[in-house]
């Protein structure tokens, strides 16, 4: 059986506290109580999510680097989570903007995708897929050029409240 999803990521980041309170504010994730006994780590769950954790933070001080990732060292370039809806979208979108942390908007054709920076300067994504059902030769083509998302178009375009693909971005038969 082929691995099916991400289940937890784990980040070592400057300072726990901080980070919490980003993770809580920008995308709700909530410390799980009873899992925070570890000095220096916290473990947060997402919204509606039955995982064990799906966020573990590890500090590593304030003195800590900055990951040279992608300049020069490989490493992760960043994590994607996804949302329901557009609606969320761009709620998530207006929160990160609020907080100064929205460092992008993509229309990949087959995904609809924020780009945030947390406190430590890493990267993050979180998306809306296009629901199988209702992906065109015309959308599956435009996954080659990227634009920039227009969450009110897209909105108008596909609703508001309509269910992603929850993991799918192609049609079984693409």
């Amino acid at each position: 059986m082929p691995v099916q999803r991400l289940n937890h990521a784990v980040l070592y980041v400057r300072n726990v506290a901080r980070s919490v309170a980003f993770y809580a504010d920008a995308l709700g994730f909530a410390p799980i109580d009873g899992m925070a006994q570890l000095r220096g780590a916290a473990f947060m769950r997402a919204g509606g999510s039955t995982n064990d954790h799906d966020l573990g933070l590890f500090e590593v001080g304030a003195d800590a680097a900055s990951s040279p990732a992608g300049r020069g060292a490989v490493g992760l370039y960043h994590l994607a989570w996804e949302v329901d809806t557009l609606a969320e979208l761009e709620r998530i979108a207006e929160r990160l903007d609020r907080l100064g942390a929205l460092a992008g908007a993509t229309d990949h054709g087959t995904t609809k995708a924020l780009y945030g920076k947390d406190p430590d300067d890493m990267e993050f994504e979180v998306s809306w897929l296009v629901p199988a059902d209702r992906l065109t030769q015309e959308i599956l083509d435009s996954r080659s050029r990227l634009a920039p998302l227009d969450i009110t178009k897209e909105k108008e375009r596909f609703g508001a409240e309509t269910r992603g693909g929850v993991g799918v971005s192609s049609p079984a038969s693409a």
